[in-house]
């Protein structure tokens, strides 16, 4: 069907397929207009926009901090992912996962961002965030954008197609990448955010974060790792190196004569026990 929504639209209501892998958010109440059924779930799956620790100025974490105090998560889930989601809290572990720990909530605020940039004597410099040109990474590093402008900061926004993009995708200072979902928060962990990691973008090196990620990796019981993991979200978090606003809800939807049909988290579809009625 290719990328554009309004083709599956289409093919749903000519009675061509039956049912589909993901529905835009902004395409759900489309298609049960149609008379669909839809299905729905939280997912680990996001998208980080992360400051790279080896470009100035995010080299230094006054900056990192007052970029994240700028921006309200609950307003980019709105404006970049059309509502459909669970607010982020700039560690990269979801509330889904079993060992994920609840921390204080950061709430926005603009006068402890613009102090911090000022005492890191950065107020003048212009945060250019690089995105893919389309899809909910354009909407939400534009509405990422638009927090920090309205908190007082300079913002250039650069987007490109995936064949530029992803050519430098670790390197650039301030860009937005999608993270697929895993089942398990030190998963993604030791590939994003551990020291050399092939996947860390944001060149984030700390070894009590490293060693904290490594006992957690050894502990099977998620309950008991749950203690260690509110140390690591809170130090990743504190970082500053990544504003990660929201957690996707996932829809998929079907014909009404399709039945048994569930959504998961990974949506990984298996269709053994789904049938077509009559």
């Amino acid at each position: 069907m290719g990328t554009d929504p309004a083709t599956l639209v289409a093919a749903f209501d000519s009675g061509d397929v039956d049912m589909n892998y993901e529905t835009a958010p902004d395409f759900a109440d489309v298609l049960t207009g149609l008379g669909l059924k839809q299905y729905e779930t939280v997912t680990s799956g996001t998208i980080v926009a992360r400051m790279n620790v080896n470009n100035a100025p995010y080299d230094d974490k006054r900056v990192r901090n007052a970029v994240q105090l700028a921006v309200d998560n609950l307003t980019v889930l709105e404006l970049g992912f059309n509502g459909a989601g669970l607010i982020g809290e700039n560690h990269h572990v979801c509330p889904i996962h079993p060992e994920y720990a609840p921390l204080p909530v950061v709430s926005r605020d603009v006068e402890k961002a613009n102090a911090l940039m000022a005492e890191a004597g950065q107020m003048d410099f212009v945060h250019e965030i690089t995105s893919l040109d389309n899809g909910y990474d354009l909407n939400t590093g534009d509405a990422i954008g638009a927090q920090l402008r309205d908190a007082g900061f300079n913002v250039k926004r650069t987007v490109m197609p995936g064949s530029t993009f992803w050519n430098d995708w670790t390197k650039y200072p301030f860009s937005l990448t999608q993270w697929a979902a895993r089942p398990l928060g030190v998963q993604v962990l030791a590939l994003a955010y551990r020291s050399g990691a092939a996947w860390n973008e944001s060149g984030y090196a700390n070894p009590e974060f490293d060693a904290m990620l490594d006992e957690a990796l050894t502990i099977v019981d998620f309950e008991k790792r749950r203690e260690l993991m509110a140390l690591i979200e809170a130090n990743l978090q504190d970082s500053g190196v990544l504003v990660q606003p929201y957690w996707r809800k996932a829809f998929i939807h079907s014909g009404p004569n399709v039945e048994n049909l569930t959504v998961r988290p990974d949506l990984i579809q298996d269709l053994t026990a789904v049938w077509l009625s009559a």
